[in-house]
């Protein structure tokens, strides 16, 4: 996990352009960090938050801080110019110009509140502890063909369509409906780069049509015509404050915990096995003592947050760090960069599984927009680890596609927001009498 030196002129980079810090961003980010923890970058005006304590100050203060563009950043920007000392009319009669609105992640209060408060009655410690048997069938179903072979692609063939499963039957998706999600989800090409893009910018709308009106069909039947599901408990979840959401603001909050945890829990368990394949010492400690593989998974999300960063805008002027921020900055929580900072996390290039604090990381953010799905990602990625290493016997790069350990090739998602491997292709010997 070590990473090159610091480049010499950081004010030439371009991160929200350039492919020059996809695949290691950390020495940018280390750069900017020893700069300022708090600084301005010169191309699009963004204020980089690097540092821990002041990532967490940001995300932990929604009032100063709006989310509205939690999800671009500089692009395409505000619709009109941001003028004055208090920017939050504007943003309130604007906010539905911005793409992706209605999406959880850039709601601030008191919407946010409402909307979060009808995700966390779908997702209780309950349910969650409920659908860990799942979680374990599921992980074994995949296992069954995956391991068939001596070779595989990890996240195609495994991370994708294991994540996805899993959300499917939390959300009670009908198992008869299944195939189709794995097929316009995961099977079908991707076009363009998505948001975060560092190329030009795509938006793609496909995925989200498709779960919109999935999910839509999903609650207006089961609103019509009850049943004992997961599915009629989504359908009739109410508000905190008692009223029932309109079918919209339903669909809504289930395609965001669909699409939006699925994605990053993909990129957590192939920077785990990427850990695991690379480094025999740790495999071997954890092929030994299982109890070890949560602080592993912890130690993971920190060393390579699934998601870099997201954004603010701040209505007021405000001092971070002992920076002074206008009214109207952009503003990047970096939490790759955050998690790294000396001051919070002893030697935060090396990856230490045993690392007694590793569970500070800010990967599933802070405050009011903490991850809702994190339980969950968390059992994911535990009970995704256990199963593949009882079923091998050993775990290893494969050399064919990625080239052998002094000189490997790996390719990364080129944009500014998600961080992952695009492919992992790992080879296996089976475990001795291996079965289910």
């Amino acid at each position: 996990m070590a990473h090159d030196e610091p480049p010499e002129d950081i004010d030439a980079i371009d991160f929200f352009r350039d492919d020059s810090t996809v695949a290691d961003p950390y020495p940018y980010f280390d750069a900017l960090r020893a700069r300022c923890p708090v600084t301005r970058e010169p191309h699009h005006g963004v204020m980089m938050v690097t540092g821990y304590d002041e990532a967490v100050q940001i995300a932990q203060d929604p009032r100063t801080f709006s989310s509205c563009l939690s999800v671009t950043g500089p692009f395409p920007g505000f619709p009109v110019p941001l003028e004055g000392d208090d920017v939050s009319e504007l943003i309130e009669r604007h906010r539905d110009e911005l793409p992706m609105s209605d999406q959880l992640p850039t709601l601030d209060p008191p919407v946010h509140t409402a909307h979060r408060g009808l995700l966390m009655r779908l997702i209780t410690p309950k349910r969650l502890k409920e659908n860990e048997a799942a979680v374990r069938e599921i992980a074994d179903r995949m296992l069954d063909t995956f391991l068939t072979r001596a070779e595989g692609e990890f996240i195609s063939e495994f991370a994708g369509p294991f994540t996805l499963l899993v959300i499917a039957d939390l959300l009670g998706v009908p198992e008869e409906d299944r195939e189709e999600f794995l097929d316009k989800l995961q099977r079908r090409p991707r076009a363009g780069g998505g948001i975060g893009s560092t190329g030009e910018d795509s938006l793609t709308h496909s995925p989200l049509e498709f779960l919109y009106g999935r999910f839509s069909d999903y609650i207006e039947d089961r609103r019509r015509e009850p049943r004992e599901d997961v599915l009629t408990g989504l359908a009739t979840a109410t508000f905190p404050d008692g009223s029932l959401p309109e079918v919209a603001d339903a669909v809504r909050v289930a395609a965001n915990l669909f699409s939006a945890g699925q994605e990053t829990t993909v990129r957590l368990l192939s920077s785990a096995f990427k850990v695991i394949a690379e480094r025999p010492d740790i495999q071997t400690l954890l092929r030994t003592e299982p109890d070890r593989i949560p602080n592993f998974v912890e130690e993971t999300l920190r060393m390579e947050s699934p998601v870099k960063g997201d954004f603010r805008l701040s209505r007021v002027p405000a001092a971070v760090g002992g920076v002074e921020i206008p009214a109207g900055t952009t503003l990047m929580v970096v939490n790759g960069a955050a998690n790294r900072d000396p001051r919070r996390f002893e030697d935060p290039a090396t990856f230490d599984p045993a690392r007694p604090n590793a569970r500070h990381h800010i990967a599933f953010g802070r405050g009011i927009h903490t991850c809702p799905g994190a339980p969950l990602a968390r059992a994911e990625a535990r009970i995704g680890i256990e199963r593949l290493l009882a079923r091998t016997g050993d775990i290893r790069i494969s050399e064919r596609v990625h080239g052998p350990a002094h000189a490997r090739r790996y390719q990364y998602l080129p944009t500014y927001i998600l961080r992952g491997l695009t492919h992992l292709n790992l080879e296996f010997t089976p475990a001795e009498g291996s079965t289910r």
